[in-house]
């Protein structure tokens, strides 16, 4: 599962990166509204931990424009202030679950797994084609026939099947599955993409995973 925390106190968003991936979740944190915007136009997150008091882009309004554009994350929000009127405020902006600053720990890794359940509870499988991702299980299914993905032959696909038509580059696929800081070249996105073609084949799929010069990967469906 992999998190995206947006909050400009770094000290808070750290603490809790490190919180999280003790749980053995996959964290990045930024901290302002902007950047954390983008991050999360991405759609490669699972859950959104957002922060109301932020620079340059408050929470309000990147969870107000995350909706805009139809990305159903779960969406976290923490905030300092607790009225009412700003409850009322973080959820009529997007928010799933608003979280008042300080909060324990147990409080916050509750609501972390309370979303996520709901999330998982919703979306079992995607389906493009005659195929299927199977997410519990990290599985392609066509059919009879099956065959399991790697770890990062999954996230890619995963993203794929999201993505369908719409065209994913290189550097976007570099940044959901190996991380902004990583030293990992197109190459690697290119070496995977051979291997997921290959497994796509070999159970009988009719989707293929189509290449588009500068402009990147995107799944279609096969006419033969």
């Amino acid at each position: 599962m992999k998190i995206l925390i947006i909050e400009d106190e770094k000290l808070l968003a750290d603490s809790l990166c490190r919180l999280l991936e003790n749980k053995g979740f996959d964290v990045e944190a930024v901290y302002e509204g902007e950047t954390g915007l983008e991050y999360a136009k991405l759609g490669i997150y699972d859950l959104l931990v957002l922060d109301v008091m932020l620079p340059k882009s408050n929470g309000y309004e990147v969870a107000r424009e995350i909706r805009s554009r139809r990305l159903g994350t779960p969406i976290l929000m923490l905030t300092a202030r607790s009225d009412l009127e700003d409850r009322i405020t973080g959820l009529n902006s997007g928010a799933d679950y608003y979280l008042t600053k300080p909060f324990d720990t147990r409080e916050f890794l509750a609501c972390i797994n309370a979303l996520l359940r709901r999330q998982e509870a919703q979306v079992d499988e995607i389906v493009f084609g005659n195929t299927s991702l199977d997410l519990a299980s990290a599985m392609l299914v066509c059919g009879a026939d099956r065959v399991r993905l790697s770890a990062k032959e999954f996230d890619i696909m995963r993203f794929l099947f999201q993505s369908k038509e719409r065209n994913l580059s290189k550097e976007t696929i570099l940044a959901r599955v190996w991380g902004y800081d990583s030293d990992a070249v197109e190459n690697h996105v290119e070496v995977y993409i051979g291997f997921l073609r290959k497994k796509l084949a070999s159970i009988g799929s009719d989707i293929r995973i189509e290449a588009i010069r500068r402009l990147g990967y995107h799944l279609e469906v096969r006419d033969d």
